[in-house]
């Protein structure tokens, strides 16, 4: 999720020498930490074998709180919600059993700011993007999301079950954003939608009766359905878009971890682990079922 970050000078000469420590740290990508090194663990490696902050542990981040569906009742260590169930089947591939991973909250933006960390790897919907990459190290992406349909219960919206009923529908979108590319160019309904400026208006389309229903990706989908509409449903979820964005785990930069982890995240790809996670805890669990296009 692209989040926004929300983050005395006595004499010019105070000034200059403050500005020439900041560039050097940025030139150098933050302070160090034990897990952060230029050097790269084995990606083989597994188990006590890998630079964890803590031999023989592996050290697991989210946020505070976490929420559903990535993390239900914000209990990490049940291993119950999408990300939960991903962080412990990477913890499974790099050696770890369930009793040898440790959890600690962080805020988002404190994640994605460089500098030392006391984790191995976080997770929290976080999307990659060059930017991000200049103070912290990604492993390959665990999620992209996917286009999904909002409504309000008991609405003839709510109860659509196929493409064919959503053509029928008056969508709301935002413009310039995947979901209107999806809407007009895939979905192709047989109303025209209407389009926003903002995201808060299409929400507000949706609360005021103006649409239907209304599409966005998933992980917003979820979160307007929990804090800005009463009564909200996702009706389900388009398949994965290759223009969504894309999650991946965060590391510290230079971390001699990133290229275990993004070999077991690989893995966990291509053997098919990450779909059906996706499928139990982004599908089933939260009611949002696939619409196959």
């Amino acid at each position: 999720m692209v989040r926004p970050k929300i983050r005395f000078r006595k004499s010019a000469l105070v000034a200059i020498a403050a500005t020439t420590v900041m560039a050097l740290s940025a030139c150098a990508g933050g302070t160090t930490s034990s897990n952060t090194t230029s050097a790269s663990a084995d990606a083989n490696a597994t188990g006590e074998a890998l630079p964890t902050v803590t031999k023989g542990k592996l050290t697991i981040a989210t946020g505070d709180p976490a929420y559903s569906p990535w993390v239900l009742n914000d209990k990490p260590e049940s291993g119950e919600g999408y990300e939960a169930a991903v962080a412990y089947a990477v913890a499974s591939e790099l050696g770890f059993s369930k009793d040898q991973v440790v959890w600690k909250r962080t805020t988002f933006d404190s994640a994605i700011a460089p500098g030392a960390k006391d984790w191995d790897f976080n997770i929290q919907q976080f999307s990659i993007t060059d930017a991000r990459k200049q103070a912290v190290d990604f492993s390959s992406p665990y999620y992209t999301t996917s286009e999904a349909v909002v409504a309000v219960k008991g609405t003839p919206a709510a109860e659509a079950k196929s493409i064919n009923d959503l053509k029928k529908l008056k969508f709301g979108v935002q413009a310039g954003t995947t979901s209107q590319n999806y809407v007009m160019n895939k979905l192709k309904p047989s109303v025209d939608p209407l389009v926003f400026n903002g995201s808060a208006d299409v929400v507000q389309a949706l609360k005021g009766g103006q649409v239907d229903a209304i599409v966005v990706d998933l992980p917003t989908a979820f979160n307007v359905i929990a804090t800005q509409v009463d009564n909200g449903t996702v009706v389900g979820q388009f398949t994965a878009n290759e223009d969504g964005n894309s999650f991946g785990l965060l590391l510290p930069k230079g971390s001699a971890l990133t290229p275990a982890v993004t070999k077991a995240v690989d893995k966990l790809r291509d053997n098919g682990t990450l779909a059906e996670l996706q499928k139990k805890w982004l599908a089933d669990a939260a009611s949002a079922p696939i619409f196959e296009q």
